[in-house]
């Protein structure tokens, strides 16, 4: 490899990791800077083939094939986009890894990345869409800042976050993203940005409010589970309008709160309001929600382990297994309010929490969850 070129990782293969891969395995092709062959960390696992119900490893099937028959079904992926199911030859010597999968796994995952990138170039993006929280300084922390420490060595790690519903960014339909990093050179800005780009299908803006960008990618996910309990009662637009208005306010806040400079602008880009409009009309949090809503009311769910059990049971039947980023952040968020004693402050994020998992009557979200009013706007924007 030329030592001059980008090498990519991209360190998951979900629905959303195959889906980047799309785009990043074209622009590896055809940006000069960059090496033709995209790596992807692939987790293992058997799969059953629908022709002939048999079953194979998913690396070989997506090498063979193109396709990840089991994450992002009937979606080729790039020729040069190749499933490596060992993580040390994944990322060796790798200039950029693409972080996509679910931030509880990324522990016992760091050493041996950390051991095998490029000792002196390699940088991180960060997709996972969710937050680590502190428990001991009862304080949220950034997942990009926690890859950062475990690397080390000046390691820096940006936020990919905007409104991309992974199969529709694979299908190529008009989207657009929003890059946080601060690189320390404007040149590797740049080139990061070009990594991700890809208009007129994918457009990346850049911007260097981390914090901001990435809390809004967590915190959403929240909101879209209130969205998904509006639509199981059977509410309309304007109900989900004001959840909307209130769930901004509320990411706002807790930004606010805890993150410094956070910037008021970055709540108008991708990853702000219209990351919380898409997740809100068509993401999986959204969906989940909706089928917990309609269970709930005809089971008539009361303590906290019918609520795990009809969790875990949807995870199980409607994302094959996979977890939802939403329900972990409710649980996160709901944690550091309490320890700080701040819950009355963040009204409809309490509400949606204890609807998913104390019990509470669904239509709860309307009567309790929905409250804030112009004057915590007001309030709001002479702080940001």
């Amino acid at each position: 490899m030329d030592p001059r070129q980008e090498q990519l990782c991209i360190v998951g293969s979900g629905n959303w990791g195959s889906a980047i891969a799309t785009v990043l395995g074209r622009n590896a092709a055809r940006l000069p800077f960059c090496n033709n062959t995209v790596n992807m960390w692939v987790y293992e696992e058997e799969v059953t083939l629908p022709e002939d119900n048999t079953t194979s490893k998913l690396s070989e099937v997506i090498n063979e094939r193109h396709e990840n028959v089991k994450y992002l079904p009937g979606v080729r992926l790039p020729e040069n986009v190749v499933a490596v199911p060992d993580l040390a030859t994944a990322c060796r010597n790798a200039t950029l890894l693409v972080f996509v999968l679910p931030h509880q796994f990324l522990p016992k995952l760091m050493p041996t990345i950390r051991a095998n990138v490029h000792p002196t170039r390699c940088r991180g993006v960060s997709l996972i869409k969710g937050l680590d929280f502190d428990h001991k300084m009862q304080q949220p922390v950034l997942i990009s800042r926690t890859i950062e420490e475990t690397m080390g060595g000046g390691f820096r790690c940006g936020v990919l976050m905007g409104a991309n519903i992974a199969d529709e960014v694979a299908k190529q339909h008009m989207c657009e993203s929003t890059l946080a990093c601060k690189f320390g050179d404007e040149q590797v800005n740049e080139r990061t940005r070009q990594l991700f780009d890809e208009p007129p299908n994918f457009r990346v803006a850049r911007i260097a409010d981390v914090a901001g960008a990435e809390a809004c990618g967590a915190l959403k996910n929240i909101v879209a589970l209130g969205a998904g309990f509006v639509d199981g009662l059977g509410l309309g637009g304007n109900t989900k309008a004001a959840l909307l208005r209130v769930g901004l306010l509320e990411m706002a806040k807790f930004c606010q709160t805890f993150f410094n400079g956070v910037e008021r602008g970055t709540f108008l880009e991708s990853c702000g309001m219209a990351d919380l409009i898409t997740t809100c009309y068509g993401g999986r949090n959204r969906r989940c929600a909706e089928a917990f809503a309609k269970l709930e009311t005809r089971m008539g769910v009361s303590n906290p382990a019918m609520c795990d059990k009809l969790w875990e049971g949807i995870e199980e039947e409607m994302l094959d297994g996979q977890k939802l980023q939403g329900t972990l952040a409710a649980k996160e968020v709901y944690a550091v309010l309490e320890s700080r004693q701040l819950l009355d402050s963040f009204p409809l994020f309490r509400t949606i929490y204890e609807i998913s998992f104390m019990g509470k009557p669904i239509a709860a979200i309307t009567e309790e969850g929905i409250r804030a009013n112009a004057l915590d706007a007001l309030t709001l924007q002479s702080k940001l």
